[in-house]
């Protein structure tokens, strides 16, 4: 194959005296300026008691602050849109507007990161808004309890066995005012947050601008994160659940490494490898060519820690969702028995490799990449990605197989429709 080379994003990067970590990336091409703060904190720093609270802040940060009554309202009149997202290892918070307002993101982010306008009738509006969510995106939908049936099934030990929008709502529920302080306090603070801005900015003034806004905000102790690590599973779990569910599917997963172990690539570039478009493996050999399934797909968890490679299948009517379970994992084993060709391997990389050049152009995925990339350890790891996918080889792809995809590390759920 020959290799590809990725633009190189250059960036500067330096640290406030207040532990706050920055990230500058100019691209002078856009209007626009991207503002993304990153902390450094997830479903997995819940407390098994208290869980949801992470995303629970993702709605309180806008709330309002000490100066900043209504976030929304200051960068609309800037010409710009923000927005969040949490899952179970960061919680992250982005801006994009006109460069000529950049002034007004940094004023946002420093005020809520100083100190958020806590109040008993903040708290119960939101809360009220995160219950009604979890309600019905997991409860009063097909499917909806997945994940939360998914993880609790896969994971004993380690935080991962909730999902990011909590275990039960009742945690939330119950959730006091002090409960919500001292979470804030805890990881809320400069020390444990990453600023990255892409985009066209004044590069003379910008630091000086962003030392003005974060600089006085008090440094805190960066919190010990001390999480159960999970245990070798042994052998095979499954489980079956009868559901209010239109069709049979099925969902069985794998453990596999962590984001930052050299396999990690290898089991994303397999999810492709399967599941990426119509010329995928899963699609071609055996959602096109017969009638067992209506859907078929591979992914992977995308965690930080140790996560899940996930084969997700709806089965078609009147099938035998045993043989559809039984015939998608023998198209993953296929893998530990025959080498991928260096054509399929050529054309993955490269449908790949064009995926990570299209993300690039955006600032505001620049921003978050970098950010993502510091919180493990070096950003510089954005202009890695594309050549330690091309290093991946056939023998790779064989060995993670027969390494992983093994019955003893296998977890199957499986929903039925209720009977009529």
């Amino acid at each position: 194959m020959g290799s590809r080379i990725l633009e190189v994003i250059k960036f500067e990067k330096h640290t406030l005296d207040n532990g706050l970590r920055v990230l500058l990336h100019s691209d002078k091409s856009s209007p626009l300026v991207a503002v993304n703060v990153l902390y450094d904190v997830g479903a997995r720093d819940e407390d098994p008691s208290r869980t949801g609270f992470a995303h629970l802040f993702e709605h309180l940060m806008f709330g309002g602050s000490l100066n900043v009554p209504d976030f929304d309202i200051p960068i609309q009149f800037a010409g710009g849109d923000n927005n969040a997202f949490t899952n179970c290892d960061i919680t992250n918070f982005y801006n994009i507007l006109p460069k000529e307002n950049i002034e007004t993101a940094l004023w946002l982010e420093s005020d809520r990161m100083l100190q958020l306008d806590f109040s008993q009738e903040m708290l119960d509006i939101q809360k009220k808004v995160v219950v009604e969510e979890f309600k019905e995106t997991c409860l009063n939908v097909p499917y909806g309890d997945m994940w939360h049936q998914l993880v609790d099934l896969c994971y004993k030990d380690h935080p991962y066995k909730w999902p990011t929008i909590g275990k039960d709502f009742s945690h939330i529920e119950k959730a006091k005012l002090i409960d919500v302080e001292n979470f804030f306090n805890k990881h809320y603070h400069p020390g444990n947050a990453i600023l990255c801005i892409s985009g066209n900015f004044d590069e003379s003034t910008i630091l000086n601008s962003i030392k003005n806004w974060f600089g006085p905000i008090p440094p805190k102790s960066i919190p010990e994160r001390k999480l159960d690590q999970e245990t070798k599973q042994t052998s095979q779990r499954s489980k079956i659940t009868h559901a209010n569910v239109p069709g049979q599917n099925f969902i069985v997963a794998y453990h596999m490494v962590d984001r930052l172990h050299p396999d990690y690539l290898v089991f994303d570039l397999i999810s492709d490898l399967l599941s990426t478009g119509k010329s995928s493996r899963l699609y071609q050999r055996l959602v096109k060519k017969g009638d067992l399934y209506s859907s078929l797909s591979a992914y992977i968890s995308g965690t930080m820690d140790p996560g899940l490679f996930i084969l997700d299948g709806k089965v078609s009517e009147g099938q035998d969702y045993m043989l559809a379970v039984r015939t998608a994992k023998e198209e993953l084993y296929r893998m530990k028995t025959e080498l991928v060709s260096d054509y399929e391997l050529s054309k993955i990389k490269n449908k790949i490799i064009s995926l990570l050049e299209f993300s690039e152009l955006s600032i505001l995925n620049k921003a978050i990449n970098l950010s993502q990339y510091e919180l493990l350890g070096d950003a510089e790891l954005i202009n890695k990605q594309g050549s330690m996918y091309e290093a991946i080889t056939a023998q790779d792809i064989h060995r993670v197989a027969n390494e992983y995809f093994v019955d003893e590390n296998c977890n199957s759920l499986i929903y039925l429709p209720n009977a009529n």
